[in-house]
């Protein structure tokens, strides 16, 4: 075995570093029940499939190895490398070999079989009701798990067009059952059944053309044949079958003896968000403003909302009835454009009192729309004044008031939807802009283990979850998995990648919209993984198992783990790498950039609307998910995150740290070989000044030839010893975890307010001193302090006459060997070059 993180032999390490899958209880527990009444499923599927299934099952234990980063953290939250049996083969060492010639695009997932059972139509039914009328359904029986189709009244002819889909490892027996029924109040009425042997079923996998239904004579329950038929189509495929995401599943729901899942909200779906715009608004001027008092000058300002974005001019004070204000305003806007720009020109009266001087709506869709920073033509608008109070319904009169605009839709820009941290996107919205794809990114989602419960049925802990993925514009959302802490979802997603400097989210959530509470509950968050794609080689396949690592008010928890398969494919080598030659943004953020404050308000209106859109999906990606996935909280300030940055910083400038410290050793002679060696180095590239930028290159050549053994073999994934997780106060979670604005006692919020103080306090001197060193270099030929300034501008006539007459090299040696000069030279005192630069002024003076 060959340690991956040293590529030596070591059986030693092997032993540390390699790992077998243990059996998790409750999957033990729950396969044990799902098998109670079938001692061998093989017995009850068809023989090419069964053979299959005994070849996955008799594979050997996969091997784990445990990655963990330079900042060790507990093994239980280390990266668990796999080697799984995918649909391509065995995956060993990001290859994958032995594949299967005849194996469908989903190469990345475990291969699952399911009996697919279309319900097509039915015709000539027997009327079963003394009325000579029938309500029929179809119910879809295999063993102890059911699927019923909608029931239609008084309808003998009826058409369903409905997918049912059997997981064979649920499979409890041998036939299948297609009953047809008539609803009724008190007990549903048997019309006529046809029976399958499952063992003869046809096996169909894409890209074969689907099974074509065909029509099928009812039986009673003796077996004889009765009047009416029922159009079916009966087949054994794969999850790449078309039908899968908008099939019924039996591992998504509950077994016969409970109301059957029938609910959208358990498929897989695939979403795609919104294209965004941003609106800017240039409100100019207004003229011919008429107050409610004729007797004052207005005070006015200028309002403009769309949806549910509202923002307002600043309050112009004139002198005469017209108001300059020449503001920028910025909204977000999403294809198609529903809303509209209602902009108001209104009079401040009183102290919260204002009054609706006129008021105009322009269409979205009838604002111009540019790519680039030229000019947009403004347009003057008449002002319509309401006469009634209610603004809702008005009856308008026209007058003279007007207001002049500039306003377009700006797709020159990208829309920030999610934390500038984690994007996953950076196209500019206008399309014409795109550039062709580098590559594509694939992605299986395979199992979940031991996930933690997250509600209780039946009087034990159980879950029922799905995994959401987002990569720019598309989100894809897994089957939901009922009553399962070890799930497989084996599903398989595509993405086009346009620029490798992206990520990957990939989030589990507990559905909690099957309950009593309905769609009033919120899904409930077990964790997400973030894979950045610009650290995966090209075409290796990572199969990993990740640690789902969650912070809670009572600290940092392991929620599960999440097993995943990704491959990067490149489409285009020369255009992945001009890449990094390009700029991260589109042109127009570097033209004309937006603040701070702007991009955190736009990308806040950004989400809004993405979530909302996603909600009115069928099934809905709720609110809560979505801004889980876009890390919106990212931006608010915690101690815990200052923490880990400051010690982020600390760790970036940990090599100038020890290289001075490096240096002081030599300087002080502490090893008095390596110090000579210094010395008759630093002469040969003082006598040699052309060697100094080529050996400096060749240095970190070898530096980066050295670290390509101990290149990172895995994707960076959560890690709690970076993100000051594990020894954060319980005090500093609660304060985290608070809600916005705060919650919390006044007690509590001032003696937060008083740490708060003290930390910025640190940070302020901190800042101050470095603004203080910056305004000493300033001040060296400012003549604020004329002598100081004056014995400066000296020494530096001096010092060029003497670097004229002086050979560089021996000013050079001279100078590296007074630094490096012997202890016994030195005094303990500062030099004068430093006692001349600490006497400089500072603008401290000035400050109140």
């Amino acid at each position: 075995m060959v340690d991956p993180m040293t590529n030596t032999v070591s059986h030693k390490r092997v032993e540390r570093h390699t790992f077998h899958h243990l059996p998790n209880p409750n999957h033990q527990q729950q396969q044990h029940q799902n098998h109670s009444s079938a001692p061998s499923i093989t017995h009850h599927v068809p023989k090419y499939v069964a053979d299959e299934m005994k070849a996955a099952e008799t594979q050997p234990p996969k091997l784990v190895r445990m990655h963990s980063a330079s900042s060790s953290q507990p093994v239980d939250h280390a990266l668990k490398e796999t080697s799984p049996f995918l649909g391509g083969g065995r995956v060993v060492g990001g290859r994958v070999i032995r594949g299967d010639k005849t194996a469908s695009t989903y190469d990345l997932v475990e291969r699952m079989y399911f009996l697919y059972v279309r319900v097509v139509k039915a015709r000539d039914l027997p009327a079963i009701d003394v009325t000579g009328s029938l309500d029929p359904f179809v119910e879809v029986r295999v063993g102890n798990y059911r699927g019923i189709t909608k029931h239609f009244e008084k309808k003998q002819n009826p058409e369903w067009n409905q997918v049912f889909a059997f997981s064979r490892e649920r499979m409890q027996a041998s036939v299948l059952e297609v009953v047809i029924k008539d609803k009724d109040l008190v007990k549903d009425d048997f019309v006529g059944v046809i029976k399958f042997d499952i063992n003869e079923v046809p096996l169909r996998v894409p890209p074969d053309s689907p099974l074509a239904p065909q029509w099928y004579r009812l039986e009673d329950k003796k077996g004889e044949k009765i009047k009416g038929e029922l159009m079916l189509a009966v087949w054994i495929g794969t999850q790449a079958d078309e039908t899968f995401p908008d099939a019924w599943h039996s591992d998504a729901a509950t077994p016969v003896d409970n109301t059957p899942a029938t609910s959208t909200v358990m498929r897989s779906k695939v979403y795609h968000a919104p294209r965004l715009w941003y609106v800017r608004v240039n409100v100019v001027e207004a003229q011919g403003l008429v107050p409610s008092e004729k007797t004052r000058f207005p005070e006015v300002y200028a309002k403009v909302q769309m949806g549910n974005q509202v923002l307002k001019t600043k309050t112009c004070q004139a002198r005469t009835f017209s108001a300059l204000w020449n503001e920028d305003l910025l909204f977000v806007a999403a294809e198609p454009f529903e809303d509209h720009l209602v902009l108001s020109v209104e009079d401040r009266v009183g102290p919260g009192k204002d009054e609706i001087i006129g008021r105009v709506i322009i269409p979205l869709s009838s604002l111009e729309k540019r790519a680039d920073d030229r000019i947009i033509h403004s347009r003057w608008f008449n002002l319509e004044k309401p006469v009634a109070v209610d603004v809702d319904q008005l009856k308008k009169d026209k007058f003279s008031s007007r207001i002049h605009l500039r306003a377009c839709l700006d797709g020159g820009y990208h829309v920030f939807d999610e934390s500038t941290h984690y994007s996953s996107d950076l196209c500019p919205t206008a399309k014409q802009f795109w550039r062709p794809p580098i590559g594509m990114l694939q992605l299986g989602i395979l199992n979940a283990v031991g996930l933690h419960p997250m509600k209780t049925r039946d009087g034990r802990g159980t879950a029922d979850t799905y995994c959401v993925a987002k990569y720019g514009h598309k989100w894809v959302r897994t089957r939901t998995l009922i009553d399962n802490l070890s799930p497989k979802y084996n599903e398989q997603y595509t993405w086009e990648v346009f620029d490798a400097a992206t990520v990957l989210t990939v989030g589990v959530f507990d559905n909690s919209q099957l309950g009593e509470k309905g769609s009033n509950g919120k899904d409930l968050k077990i964790g997400k993984v973030r894979i950045r794609i610009s650290t995966l080689e090209t075409g290796r396949v990572y199969t990993h198992s990740y640690p789902l690592l969650v912070l809670h008010p009572t600290g940092v928890k392991k929620m599960g783990e999440l097993h995943l398969a990704i491959r990067f494919t490149c489409i285009s080598f020369a255009n992945m790498l001009c890449q990094y030659s390009r700029p991260l943004l589109p042109k127009m953020h570097y033209i004309r950039p937006f603040n701070v404050m702007q991009l955190d308000m736009l990308r806040h209106q950004a989400v809004n609307i993405v979530a909302l859109r996603l909600g009115r999906a069928e099934p809905p990606l709720r609110k809560e998910v979505v801004e889980y996935m876009s890390d919106v909280d990212s931006h608010l300030w915690s101690m815990r995150r200052s923490k880990a940055n400051f010690l982020r910083l600390m760790t970036v400038f940990s090599g100038l740290f020890t290289a001075g410290k490096w240096f002081g050793d030599i300087c002080m002679w502490k090893n008095p070989i390596t110090t000579v060696l210094v010395h008759v180095l630093y002469l040969m590239l003082a006598c040699f000044p052309e060697l100094i930028l080529p050996t400096v290159f060749l240095y970190m050549f070898l530096i980066g030839i050295w670290n390509y053994r101990y290149r990172p073999r895995y994707p960076p994934h959560m890690n709690t010893k970076i993100s000051q997780a594990e020894a954060v106060h319980p005090d500093e979670l609660d304060e985290e975890f608070d809600t916005f604005p705060t919650s919390r006692s006044p007690e509590l919020v001032g003696m937060r307010y008083d740490r708060l103080r003290s930390v910025a306090g640190r940070i302020q001197t901190v800042i101050g001193d470095i603004a203080t060193q910056g305004e000493r270099f300033q001040a060296l030929l400012s003549w604020r302090d004329p002598r100081a300034t004056a014995i400066f501008v000296i020494f530096c006539l001096v010092a060029a006459l003497v670097l004229f007459v002086t050979p560089f090299q021996v000013i050079a040696a001279l100078a590296g060997f007074y630094m490096m000069r012997h202890p016994r030279f030195r005094y303990r005192t500062p030099s004068v070059p430093i006692n001349f630069f600490r006497r400089l002024p500072v603008r401290t003076d000035s400050m109140l």
